[in-house]
């Protein structure tokens, strides 16, 4: 996002020196804390060979450095819970209506990562949300009778514009992003309010385009969703593969081979359980089979953000500005627009996942709770482990917190828990994903 030049990594040119140390204290060069950070989270990728990968590992593990596991076992941990209690939760058909269910909670979870990044919080994206679902809803139908891609691009372009203008309140004013996006969020309730009010029966717009209610309802056909897995792996397994390898020849840490092609593996195992899964018919009436259009959705944005925070420089600056923003800026790096471009792509990605709410409710109504959305937003993200403190996340963790908070809601409902003990156990589960973030940056703080 900017012209100025910035000096090459220190951290790729340094495998001696360890990961910890180097997310313990932050260069002045906005690409190596980026690099930094990277290896502080992937530190294993240092070694040679897969017994260095795994004492590496294993290490990381000691110092409290846990990443991806605590949430993967805790997904697994409930998921045996909800089957023993219902006897269901592990059906085809649940499973498919989880990955749905917790499709909003992702793509909220990611809006929220762009910020919590930086070290900021955005708390409006809930009803920023529903503007998105809003302003599709009323484009669509009649009288402007937008097509269905038109009111989508229409749509995610006001609700980047909101994320712009707050972040821009945040950057010129030097107001805290609390206070703004908290304004923000009765702001743009009551805009959210008029709007439906003016435009609606009864308090509610329903979506009258058939593709926008296939986005979250509508499936691909069997044949279709094995071929799509099949390219989906081949150009995962292509890009890691030949990333690697570009790594090796040219010198810079990569990991071994052979936990190169694991990750290509299990990415095809996954793959194939998927649409084993969703190919089973879930329809006792009928034949309901494939995999929901939505999952598509979820995993097309999970590559692109992902491919944005680890390929680009922008991506390298917002993980630099959240761990050091001073080094960060003396190094010549715009933090303005950098943060202004992360506030907005937070307005873009929460108006996707108002419009996916909108389109499996068939509806956007004047009782949409964005308060408590934008809780599940942080929660996801902070579960799936996101730091609170800045330069410390990625986009998988959204993916993994949504689910997990999509297991909660689905689980306790198939085994008849009410309401207050799904917020109940939701508070819990957060409460633990920030007490061990805080626990392990106390760690690596002492190292």
């Amino acid at each position: 996002m900017t012209t100025q030049q910035t000096p090459s990594p220190e951290g790729t040119r340094d495998p001696d020196r360890s990961a910890t140390q180097r997310s313990a204290s932050p260069s002045t060069d906005p690409n190596d804390g980026a690099v930094s950070l990277d290896l502080a989270v992937q530190a294993p990728e240092l070694s040679n060979s897969v017994g260095e990968y795994l004492r590496a590992w294993a290490k990381r593990l000691r110092s409290g450095e846990s990443g991806l596991l605590p949430v993967v076992g805790g997904l697994l941990i409930l998921g045996i819970i909800f089957q023993v209690k219902s006897h269901y939760f592990l059906t085809a058909g649940n499973l498919t209506n989880l990955l749905v269910q917790g499709a909003v909670f992702v793509l909220l979870g990611m809006a929220e990562i762009w910020v919590l990044l930086l070290g900021e919080i955005d708390l409006s994206i809930g009803y920023v949300a529903g503007i998105g679902a809003v302003v599709t809803a009323i484009l669509a139908a009649p009288p402007d009778n937008f097509p269905w891609w038109a009111a989508i691009i229409v749509a995610m372009a006001v609700t980047a514009a909101i994320g712009a203008l707050q972040g821009a309140l945040v950057i010129l004013l030097g107001l805290p992003s609390f206070i703004v996006t908290l304004a923000g969020l009765l702001g743009w309730e009551g805009v959210l309010l008029y709007l439906v009010n003016g435009h609606g029966t009864g308090g509610t717009i329903r979506l009258s385009d058939s593709v926008l209610l296939d986005l979250s309802n509508g499936n691909l056909s069997p044949t279709a969703s094995w071929v799509v897995m099949i390219i989906g792996v081949a150009l995962f397994a292509a890009v890691t593969l030949l990333r690697d390898r570009h790594r090796r020849v040219s010198g810079v840490v990569a990991p071994p081979m052979a936990v190169s092609v694991a990750k290509v593996v299990l990415v095809a195992v996954a793959g194939v359980g998927l649409v084993l899964i969703t190919n089973v018919n879930r329809s006792v009436i009928g034949n309901l089979r494939g995999l929901p259009y939505v999952v598509l959705i979820i995993l097309g944005f999970l590559a692109a953000w992902t491919f944005v925070l680890g390929r680009t420089r922008f991506g390298r600056y917002v993980y630099a500005i959240g761990g050091n923003p001073e080094a960060t800026r003396r190094s010549g790096v715009s933090l303005g627009w950098n943060r202004l471009w992360a506030f907005t792509l937070t307005g873009l990605t929460a108006g996707a996942a108002g419009i996916l709410y909108a389109s499996r409710l068939g509806s956007i109504s004047n009782n949409i709770d964005g308060g408590t959305l934008v809780l599940y937003a942080v929660a996801a993200a902070v579960i799936g482990g996101t730091s609170l403190f800045g330069g410390r996340g990625r986009m998988v963790h959204a993916l993994l917190g949504g689910l997990v908070i999509a297991t909660i809601y689905n689980g306790m409902g198939l085994i008849g828990l009410a309401a207050d003990y799904q917020y109940m156990l939701t508070a819990l589960v957060l409460l633990a994903a920030v007490t061990a973030d805080a626990l392990a940056r106390r760690g690596r703080t002492k190292t």
